[in-house]
């Protein structure tokens, strides 16, 4: 019926040995796999001399690149 092995003294078949082989071998894969990490939204430094520059900074480069609501009106 099935090809069986002698595996530590036991009758393994031919197919869960492959099922072992396959499952183990993806599982490997996935864990050797770098983790996602969401990257921040990179760019320059902003060297701001204060909170309310730097606020002014960001809002600016956002409008120029068309993110802000005030670029359309």
């Amino acid at each position: 019926m099935v090809a069986t092995y002698t595996l530590f003294g036991r009758q393994v078949g031919a197919h869960v040995l492959a099922m072992t082989t396959l499952g183990t071998t993806f599982a490997g894969v996935y864990l050797a796999m770098p983790a996602k990490t969401k990257e921040k939204e990179s760019g320059p430094p902003i060297n701001a001399a204060n909170k309310d520059e730097e606020k002014f900074i960001q809002d600016f480069l956002k409008n120029a690149n068309g993110g802000g609501e005030k670029a359309k009106a």
